[in-house]
């Protein structure tokens, strides 16, 4: 069982609505970014996504994009990012997942990420452009490592595609609350319960949704229908606001803590 399915088991198992947190690998820099990991598993998150700087995302809102664009200033690779992990991994306790688009993985070499990913104690590979329909290859590659395959799922995504993505995926399944890109929300829409419910009835993999999570009742909204919330953009924006402010970590914890409650 992996990490991914352990921690899904606890939950179930307690009752509890996961929390998952994303952050961009270099934003502001890797040895903040490496702090900030770090205090986000402290607070209790309990699946870290790390996002891999991209040049032209397709999903990301601003906040997102702008992070990136510090994280590429900075010069921050791919390479980088898994050094990083691998640094951080003995210190960490909650799953990781790479966030990616396919790109910076194809140019590595997939092998050569496998191998790089497995090293630094990577638990799963989300590939956002990635569709399960073109998803064999990158599957067999990392479930040779025994690194989860997770699949990105929207409110149009059809009942082929869930059954789909749920025989090639494992770990989890990543549900968009709602069309258009990533972006801090009052609510959380409709859409996310029609998406869950139809997941639901397809696959007895876990669920997590995000998109315009910011808030804890949009925690306890998402609880409702899936097994955890994903945060990012709000996150994110903490990060931004308090850039390289002596109390960046403990506003990053303060508001982790603030979601779980």
């Amino acid at each position: 069982m992996s990490r991914i399915e352990e921690r899904f088991t606890e939950l179930r198992g307690a009752g509890r609505t996961g929390l998952v947190t994303y952050v961009t690998a270099g934003d502001p820099d890797l040895t903040r970014s490496a702090e900030i990991i770090k205090r986000l598993d402290q607070a209790g998150a309990d699946v870290l996504e790390i996002g891999v700087p991209f040049s032209d995302p397709l999903a990301d809102g601003p906040v997102i994009q702008r992070a990136t664009e510090r994280a590429l200033a900075a010069g921050v690779t791919l390479k980088d990012v898994l050094a990083m992990l691998e640094t951080l991994r003995p210190s960490i306790s909650a799953p990781i997942v790479i966030f990616s688009y396919a790109n910076p993985i194809l140019r590595m070499g997939l092998q050569t990420f496998v191998t790089e990913a497995r090293a630094a104690g990577v638990d799963g590979v989300l590939t956002l452009d990635m569709p399960p329909e073109e998803g064999e290859t990158f599957r067999t590659a990392f479930d040779r490592a025994g690194i989860d395959t997770i699949f990105l799922l929207s409110p149009t995504t059809t009942v082929e595609r869930i059954r789909r993505a749920s025989a090639l995926g494992s770990g989890f399944l990543y549900g968009i609350s709602r069309l258009g890109v990533t972006g801090v929300r009052d609510t959380v829409d409709d859409s996310a319960r029609e998406l869950a419910q139809r997941v639901k009835s397809e696959t007895r993999l876990p669920l997590a949704l995000g998109f315009g999570i910011s808030r804890p009742e949009h925690v306890r909204s998402i609880g409702q229908w899936a097994d955890a919330a994903v945060v990012g953009s709000a996150l994110v924006k903490v990060i931004a606001e308090h850039g390289r402010s002596a109390g960046l970590l403990d506003e990053v914890e303060r508001y982790v803590r603030w979601l779980r409650n």
